[in-house]
């Protein structure tokens, strides 16, 4: 069917099929939209009650009008007499593939839940009772409306009886006992069936269970629903209330009207949003201090503070420093009201470590900001073996005294271990501490310390995190092509992912392989958001996210993106060289050049200095631009470069000094790994727009990792109209 045209509708595709229908997403093309076509089977257009029942569906639907259900425009037969009914189509997926993802959260589950009621009591006010709830027939559009379809088991008040007297409609699992037992019905039904998917969209699992048909009504009919408490640790109690009536067996003890339960389920809602204008506890955790009599040892100590905040990190119901901004106070003898100030948080974890043979003394206390109190301080004598332990009750100890909530599988994440083997460990501490200070020896390091750790416990998924990033490191400071160092990258992060899929660092930086290096958009959107999720407090997660949507156009969410990392990191360059880009794309030149002007007064960035240099070119202040030029060159990548940019004569001016420069970068390349976008750009300034074309396709050749943003790029402005630009657009999979 798919490509045919029947009466003034194109099909497109199928998108599903059940016992009563098959859909098909259609054309409407006489009023230019998107429809959805609902035909009866061909096998049923002889069976007159499955002919009454389909247009009787229609007819259910149609007389509703309302946000939350399906609309109806038009029944409808084709030349061989089949049926079909022609409703809106929305762009989404229906409840049963939500859940499928997993359990929702409770505020999403009440606020779909909400949802569904509201269209079902117009439904009941019209006298309609819908008889089959369920996650399969409820659509969640993209904009999270939720959709009620499929009105064909409807019974109508007044209407003739379409099934007989003592069968049974709807679906088993979702049936209220009176249903299962084949009695008649009203809207009390269509309550007990929405408490059962309620508890599916909280846990994942029905609340009555049975390996057959027959068994799952004999559970209905006679057994309790499992505890939702046994399934779901942190279920408020005014939820557990309302599934609890919901779930009664005699109708009389349920709730008896949907504005009923929509009354509870809006008190809910209030209260959740009233707690959620709260502001969240906070905390940053300071460097712990090596006491030890080793300063060997400081890679120990640094490794307690990170595993520390990297376990927080996971609790969305609380803020958390990044370590970039928490480390910058070490050594600093500071008031701890000045850090909390320039942190933006609430309290702050301060603690020392004592290494001695295999005996270990760690304290941390944990100080109010406000005052100075402490809210809570340990001692730990402990043998070194005993340090995950310690970890995990420093962390929980943190979650009791700052009263935060914990939500589904929250506590099991905060104390998640991805190695029993403390020697193993130990290597992989060390390797983050040397990859930490970004020298050429330290990078070199730590790969062996990553490597070691692999060899002893080939399942210990954080080393080849901890591989990928030394890979990404030589990409990202220009030692090696990004050919030789991405597919390394990726291959451990799949090797990480294959043995723990929860790992929110890996699904960020495999978003970035599929960004930088692949050009596969779709897929690092999706990685960016799985990290996000698992990781609430991860800068970089929302760092990296923000550039995808730069490049992709999405500049509100991007922008929303900035201000998280920001905030999660407030003392760090890197979100707010993402900000500088950003600004950039969007031509706020001025504002480009005084963000990056004040950042560059607390330390050198690379990329603030490059954005710096570019803006300035594009508000043609050339002889500013050109001292930021080569003051990008002496401080980041080649003193030769700005040498030659010098010796060219005052006549030629910033063309003639950008020429020289991409010139020798040329020379260079041949020596030693040169970004081919950079010596692109270079020639861009230059206004030699073969030369920009021809190193920009040999950006594409070598899969140089910032050709992905060449869609945007004001420097490229010049070029972007020509055929051969377009090519290379399309090569990675964007559009002008």
């Amino acid at each position: 069917m798919i490509g045919q045209t029947i009466s003034h509708y194109h099909i497109l595709e199928k998108l599903g099929e059940g016992g009563m229908g098959i859909v098909y997403k259609a054309e409407d093309l006489k009023l230019k939209r998107t429809v959805a076509l609902k035909f009866l089977p061909a096998d049923l257009t002889r069976d007159e009650e499955a002919k009454t029942r389909f247009v009787h569906e229609a007819q259910a639907a149609s007389a509703l009008q309302h946000p939350n259900i399906c609309t109806i425009h038009d029944i409808d037969e084709t030349v061989d007499h089949q049926l079909f009914i022609v409703m809106d189509w929305y762009d989404g997926q229906t409840l049963k593939e939500k859940i499928a993802g997993g359990p929702l959260k409770t505020e999403e589950a009440t606020s779909d839940t909400i949802q569904i009621a509201q269209g079902l009591q117009q439904a009941h006010e019209k006298g309609i009772v819908h008889r089959d709830i369920k996650p399969a027939n409820i659509i969640i559009t993209n904009d999270g409306v939720a959709k009620i379809l499929d009105f064909g088991l409807a019974k109508l008040a007044g209407g003739a009886k379409l099934t007989r007297t003592g069968s049974t409609v709807g679906t088993a699992a979702y049936m209220s006992p009176e249903q299962a037992r084949g009695l008649d019905v009203d809207l009390r039904t269509d309550i007990w069936s929405l408490g059962v998917v309620l508890f599916e969209m909280l846990t994942g699992k029905l609340p009555f269970r049975g390996e057959h048909e027959a068994a799952m009504l004999y559970s209905i009919v006679h057994e309790e629903p499992q505890p939702i408490s046994s399934l779901l640790s942190d279920v408020p109690p005014d939820i557990k209330l309302s599934i609890t009536n919901m779930l009664q067996k005699e109708p009389g003890e349920r709730f008896q009207h949907m504005r009923e339960l929509l009354s509870q389920l809006g008190a809910i809602k209030k209260k959740d949003e009233a707690e959620s204008e709260k502001p969240l506890p906070s905390i940053a955790v300071l460097p712990f201090v090596n006491m030890s009599a080793d300063p060997e040892n400081e890679y120990f100590s640094d490794g307690l503070s990170e595993e520390i905040i990297s376990a927080l990190s996971k609790l969305e119901s609380l803020h958390v420093t990044a370590r970039t901004s928490a480390f910058r106070f070490r050594g600093k003898e500071l008031d701890i009201r000045e850090i909390g100030k320039q942190l933006n948080v609430s309290t702050v974890l301060e603690g020392s470590v004592r290494r001695a043979g295999n005996k270990l003394r760690v304290t941390a206390q944990l100080i109010n900001v406000a005052d100075g109190y402490h809210l809570w301080s340990e001692r730990y004598d402990r043998e070194l073996e005993d340090l995950f332990a310690i970890q995990d009750e420093i962390s929980l100890a943190i979650v009791d005294k700052l009263k935060v909530r914990l939500l589904g599988a929250d506590k099991a994440r905060l104390a998640k271990r991805y190695t029993e083997n403390f020697e193993v460990y130990d290597l992989y501490l060390k390797g983050r501490y040397e990859l930490s200070r970004l020298t050429e020896e330290g990078i070199k390091r730590s790969l062996d310390y990553f490597q070691q750790a692999i060899q002893k416990d080939p399942n210990f998924a954080l080393a080849y995190v901890g591989m990928a990033s030394v890979y990404n490191v030589h990409a990202i400071v220009g030692q090696f092509s990004s050919n030789e160092t991405m597919p390394r990258a990726k291959s451990e992060l799949l090797k990480a992912l294959k043995l723990d899929e929860s790992l929110a660092e890996a699904h960020a930086w495999l978003g970035e392989v599929h960004l930088q290096y692949e050009w596969d958009w779709s897929s690092a959107e999706r990685e960016f958001k799985r990290a996000i999720e698992l990781k609430p407090n991860s800068p970089e997660a929302h760092q990296f996210y923000a550039d995808y949507l730069i490049v992709t156009g999405s500049m509100e969410q991007a922008s929303i993106e900035i201000a998280r990392a920001r905030d999660l990191d407030p003392l760090s360059t890197i979100p707010n060289t993402i900000l500088a880009y950003q600004l950039y794309v969007l031509r706020q030149f001025d504002q480009v050049i005084e963000h990056c002007r004040k950042m560059l007064k607390t330390e050198p960035s690379f990329l603030l200095q490059l954005h710096l240099w570019r803006a300035l070119r594009q508000q043609n202040r050339l002889s500013e631009a050109l001292a930021e030029c080569k003051k990008l060159f002496t401080l980041f990548i080649s003193r030769e470069v700005a040498e030659a940019m010098k010796c060219v004569d005052d006549e030629s001016g910033y063309k003639g000094a950008v020429r020289a420069a991409a010139k020798k970068l040329v020379d260079l390349s041949t020596q030693r790994y040169i970004s081919p976008y950079l010596i692109a750009t270079l020639f861009a300034h230059a206004e030699d727009d073969n030369k920009t074309l021809q190193w920009l396709e040999k950006a594409h050749e070598e899969r140089d990792m910032v050709l992905y943003s060449i869609g945007v790029d004001p420097d490229l402005d010049r070029v972007r109209s020509s055929p051969r630009f377009t090519a290379l657009l399309k090569k990675i999979g964007l559009e002008q």
